[in-house]
């Protein structure tokens, strides 16, 4: 009968590039910087990798279809390493992987890595999705932009909790403000500098309510994390294991497309996924449980809404618990403590394992200005795609208590 993976596998590494406009390096060399932190801080040697897994999205204008550039990069001594691609859930993905290789016994140590080079497909946004989804951007959305259908989320959620649009545009504007607080502490966030909630207000609009600091930008970057068993962490001597509870993946079944019962106000991947992986971790009661988030703020909109997602927030309560300060630093389940999507950055393959390294140095009291309170467990959450049709994957860590 399957158990899950609560407390089967430990993190006993990680590393994390700056992220930004990383004009001076390749994706081969964002790994290499990423790794060399990583491995470092597992304490063991390359030779003791089994097994690897590269997560990256955009091929086209990256590293190409497979794990190749990775395994040479990084000098990995002929061993099994696989590219995976979900994305926005890349990163996450890659995880996942290694976790479960861990788990089932087939290897000792693994290692999960997520790189993306952005910057370089030379747009100011993404690259044309139609060359990820084809004829599905073609033939059916030609005019599909992503400021476009999250704004559309924004207005679904104000008309049915019929919820004013300025106090949504100013819940909105104070979800943004405090990502660009949080990523002003981070010295490898993408965008270091406080902006006020009047600032964001008054920015030109990009598709309406999302002004120019409602969305994330576009960057480079990687991270990576090496899992093992608890037996062989303690046997490297690790103290205060960072334990995964929790790895789940939910995708579209297209209902939300092709039915009508989909009111278009919230994400249907995010609020079943997250139930399944609350029962795996034994969470019963995730608003006082849950002690840090870093959740998909591809847009802040999209954040306010997750908050309900994860069954956080009462629906239509997010509105109001965000601007009383629910979320904040010093609220009662901080999100985004190291500046999200939105200042971190967002190197699509790079972005869910960069979610983990911020919860994994929070249990290890590594994070400087952002450091909280001692943490018991800690929630990520990644959403490629679009409202009407995505990828969801939530992990939740905390720490090793056997």
């Amino acid at each position: 009968m399957a158990t899950g993976i609560k407390d089967k596998v430990v993190i006993i590494g990680m590393g994390c590039t700056k992220f930004g406009e990383r004009w001076d390096m390749g994706a081969e060399e964002l790994m290499v910087e990423a790794f060399e932190e990583c491995i470092q801080d597992a304490g063991i040697e390359k030779k003791d990798i089994g097994a690897a897994w590269l997560g990256t999205c955009l091929d086209e204008v990256n590293i190409g279809k497979s794990a190749l550039p990775m395994s040479t990069a990084l000098r990995l001594p002929f061993i099994p390493v696989t590219r995976v691609e979900n994305y926005c859930a890349s990163g996450t993905e890659s995880f996942r992987g290694a976790v479960y290789a861990v788990a089932s016994g087939a290897y000792d140590f693994c290692l999960a890595m997520g790189v993306e080079k952005l910057k370089d497909a030379g747009y100011g946004g993404l690259p044309n999705p139609g060359s990820g989804a084809g004829t599905l951007t073609y033939q059916w959305w030609p005019n599909l932009t992503a400021p476009g259908s999250f704004a559309q989320l924004a207005s679904a959620y104000a008309a049915k909790y019929r919820i004013p649009d300025q106090d949504v545009k100013r819940a909105i504007a104070h979800v943004s403000a405090k990502s660009h607080h949080n990523g002003a502490l981070n010295p490898k966030a993408h965008l270091q500098k406080a902006i006020s909630e009047e600032q964001i207000m008054a920015a030109p609009i990009i598709a309406h309510p999302l002004g120019l600091y409602d969305c994330c930008g576009v960057s480079d970057g990687a991270a990576c994390a090496i899992v093992t068993t608890v037996e062989k962490a303690k046997e490297l001597g690790k103290k205060n294991l960072v334990s995964v509870k929790a790895l789940q993946l939910a995708l579209s079944s297209g209902e939300e497309m092709a039915y009508n019962e989909w009111d278009g106000s919230h994400f249907l991947t995010t609020t079943r996924c997250s139930v399944k992986a609350y029962e795996e971790a034994g969470i019963k009661n995730p608003r006082e449980e849950i002690s840090m988030m870093e959740v998909h703020d591809c847009f802040s909109i999209t954040e306010l809404v997750t908050m309900e997602d994860l069954h956080i927030s009462k629906r239509g309560d997010a509105v109001k618990e965000i601007m009383d300060g629910f979320y904040d630093i010093d609220g009662q389940v901080p999100c985004q403590v190291d500046g999200g999507l939105k200042c971190f950055g967002h190197p699509i393959g790079a972005s869910g394992l960069r979610m983990i390294y911020e919860m994994y140095l929070q249990f290890h009291e590594r994070a400087g200005k952002r450091q909280l309170n001692d943490p018991r467990f800690a929630l990520t959450h990644n959403l490629g795609g679009f409202p009407f049709q995505n990828v969801c994957s939530i992990s939740i860590l905390g720490r090793y208590e056997g």
